[in-house]
């Protein structure tokens, strides 16, 4: 069985409504998931994981958010090779230059980068349903 895990920072909920609905595609295509807040992993965790999905919003000036997950992120980056990825957060203005950055760290990271998913602010009912999608297609990449 494919272990997978969700990682996230949320400051509001978005991109925690985001993960859980991720994570709930993902295991409804029987996979094994964990859904942690990026505090409570740890670098090595990752060794334990076929494919990672990464979670974060846009914050101030359309960057990861500073204090806890751009650290990590930047500290698991460079082994993120053998690794299946997928990328997510929520946005509240711009117009989403903050993914197209970490798209392109995580490219150039040789990760297998399955796609991005961006929402404004809080996901609708219908978004929700996208997120869920979103996991069952990260589950057959």
């Amino acid at each position: 069985m494919t272990h997978t895990l969700v990682v996230y920072w949320s400051g509001t909920g978005n991109t925690e409504i985001m993960a859980n609905k991720i994570g709930e595609g993902l295991e409804a295509e029987g996979l094994s998931v964990d859904i942690k807040f990026v505090e409570d992993v740890e670098v090595s965790d990752l060794d334990r994981y076929d494919r990672v999905a990464f979670g974060c919003p846009s914050m101030g000036v359309e960057i990861l958010e500073e204090e806890a997950f751009e650290p990590f992120f930047a500290q698991v980056e460079g082994d993120l090779g053998s690794k299946k990825v997928a990328l997510f957060g929520s946005y509240g203005w711009g117009e989403g230059e903050w993914m197209d950055e970490w798209k392109a760290r995580t490219e150039d990271s040789g990760a297998d980068l399955f796609d991005v998913l961006i929402i404004n602010s809080t996901p609708s009912s219908e978004e929700e349903e996208t997120c869920v999608d979103f996991g069952r297609r990260f589950a057959s990449f």
